[in-house]
């Protein structure tokens, strides 16, 4: 089974080494950062459980961090910050967080919202599963029946291009190259087929985006992916 990490993102290297040491202590494995842009690195490697992510970071703050780890994983992320006031739990929250610690903090209820969080996350993750179904913003897919809907509208896919649009769902924030993609859903060998899947992600991309909205994105160079 691949290991799951709880990621701490702080510039501040006491706090990251007090976290590091709770986390430890209730068996939890850990990654440490000292900046935003290393943290979504790490999430792009590395299997992510929960987000510890600190708001006044030099560089990219944790609220841009925030809006853009959600592009990445839909695990929980809960802001330890100083900044208190009403307004500011409100921007954390709003940005995509799931819960708001400030600054001092006490471990022991850091560590009961974490548990909390993760409690919360796997179990949604099991309810997904169990459904059959796979979402990404307006866009949901039902693995069972091959229906797709935009925005409550039911699409009409070929075969090929469900398959596509399903490989692209289940790999979330992954690039995925030409031959990949061919591979997986002509389940034949890969030779100068860029492009018999170009022209069906075009006209996947026609019949998703009736409301100009792309969900998937071309990688130049390296592929696409949702």
């Amino acid at each position: 089974m691949e290991t799951e990490y709880i990621l701490i993102v702080d510039d501040d290297s006491d706090i990251r080494n007090l976290i590091g040491i709770y986390l430890e202590s209730d068996g939890f494995k850990y990654i440490k950062c000292d900046n935003a842009v290393t943290a979504l690195e790490v999430v792009e490697k590395t299997k992510v459980s929960l987000i510890l992510l600190d708001v006044m970071m030099p560089g990219m703050d944790g609220i841009s961090a925030c809006m853009k780890l959600r592009e990445k994983t839909n695990a929980p992320i809960i802001f330890i910050s100083a900044k208190a006031e009403d307004l500011d739990i409100v921007n954390g929250l709003m940005s995509g967080a799931d819960d708001y610690v400030t600054k001092p903090f006490s471990p022991v209820q850091l560590m009961t919202r974490v548990k909390a969080q993760l409690r919360r996350y796997k179990q949604y993750s099991a309810s997904r599963e169990e459904s059959h179904t796979l979402e990404y913003e307006d866009l949901t897919l039902d693995t069972e029946t091959h229906r797709v809907w935009v925005n409550g509208v039911l699409k009409e896919l070929t075969f090929k291009e469900y398959g596509i649009l399903e490989l692209l769902m289940r790999n979330k924030g992954i690039t995925l190259s030409i031959k990949q993609i061919y591979e997986s859903v002509w389940n034949e060998e890969f030779y100068a087929s860029e492009n018999t899947v170009m022209m069906h992600i075009a006209n996947l991309r026609r019949k998703l985006n009736s409301d100009g909205r792309d969900y998937i994105k071309t990688v130049w160079g390296r592929g696409y992916r949702i």
